[in-house]
């Protein structure tokens, strides 16, 4: 373990902390409001109750990290995002001589990386107009997906212990993706359901909504808002949250990506329809939320803007609270740590 900021970040998966352990062997905080309460992962099923529905991101994790050279400078590329003309949405950054990496000036128009078997990485502009981390790069005749698969691994920051191989990061719900694509980084809130933890709720009557949300590069540094990123959520899905809003039934979205994902596919209305495409949406307080009443997640750093999201869900006090508790016990921070259930 290792304390960033106040907070103490998980440096290994939980499976790995000792003999006999799974990944829902975490921490799992509980919010109703401003009441808070300490349990294990594993208690999850207890906590919701049959007619819930949890909405779940299928989105598999890519090997987007990937070692060239600028000159004689060595650097890595994290891709982010692939684009409906063929570029790709990347960041450079630079190997920190200790197996991860470090913030790394962006750009210019016109700087060329050489990656692995000859591929040329192109920059052309920055994605926005907000920022010069991310930028659109093109890589002529090249396979990208392909190469991430020959000479990618998992994007890793400095705050975990080692690579680890890229089975870790997906979750129990990740499914291949027909066009081979998938997310940059993990959609890690969902890291610590095994195949038994969602046996048990299907058995007490729990559903579970699929979307698919294809995460970009996270702004480790700058904390920035998030960017444009493709999203699925298909018929049966806009059916099973519909039908829970009719009922008794809470829609739990299992992580930001979830939220997102079904938050944009709700109209004026109040109904949710199947839909398809690039989302841009920020859900702030002042945006609110439509359709998710709860939400399970990872503990975000303070300056993380993805907090916004909490405190429209929940309000402002309760993630407070929430996260008075989650330091003075000592849950473990990032995609490897404890995780968060906000319920009304």
């Amino acid at each position: 373990m290792t304390t960033t900021t106040g907070v103490t970040s998980a440096r290994i998966p939980a499976e790995q902390r000792g003999p006999g352990l799974d990944r829902d062997a975490v921490r799992l905080l509980v919010s109703r409001g401003t009441e808070v309460s300490h349990h294990a992962f594993a208690e999850l099923p207890g906590q919701l109750r049959a007619g819930d529905l949890l909405v779940v991101n299928t989105s598999p994790t890519l090997a987007s990290a990937v070692d060239g050279r600028v000159g004689h400078a060595r650097v890595v590329v994290h891709f982010s995002t692939r684009g409906d003309d063929g570029r790709w949405a990347v960041e450079l950054r630079d190997p920190d001589g200790k197996g991860t990496t470090r913030a790394r000036a962006g750009g210019p128009a016109g700087t060329e990386v050489r990656l692995p078997g000859g591929v040329r990485l192109v920059l052309e502009e920055p994605l926005t107009a907000r920022g010069q981390r991310l930028w659109w790069g093109r890589l002529p005749g090249a396979d990208v997906l392909g190469l991430l698969r020959r000479h990618g691994r998992p994007i890793r920051y400095s705050y975990t212990e080692r690579d680890q191989p890229l089975s870790v990061y997906q979750t129990v719900f990740a499914l291949p993706s027909a066009d081979g694509s998938g997310s940059a980084e993990m959609p890690s809130a969902a890291r610590p359901f095994t195949a038994r933890l969602v046996t048990e709720l299907v058995s007490r009557g729990v559903q579970f909504a699929p979307i698919t949300l294809h995460t970009g590069v996270a702004s480790a540094e700058a904390h920035e808002p998030p960017y444009p990123e493709r999203y699925e959520v298909p018929e049966v899905s806009a059916r099973l949250v519909n039908a829970a809003k009719a009922g008794d039934g809470r829609v739990v979205a299992v992580g930001t990506t979830a939220v997102r994902a079904v938050e944009s596919a709700v109209g004026a209305d109040g109904v949710v329809r199947a839909r398809k495409g690039w989302t841009d949406l920020v859900v702030t307080p002042e945006r609110g939320v439509r359709v998710v009443d709860g939400l399970l997640t990872g503990l975000h750093e303070p300056e993380a803007s993805h907090l916004l999201m909490l405190e429209a869900i929940a309000g402002g006090a309760a993630v407070d609270r929430g996260y008075e508790a989650a330091r003075s016990g000592c849950y473990l921070w990032h995609e490897f740590g404890d995780v968060h259930l906000i319920l009304p």
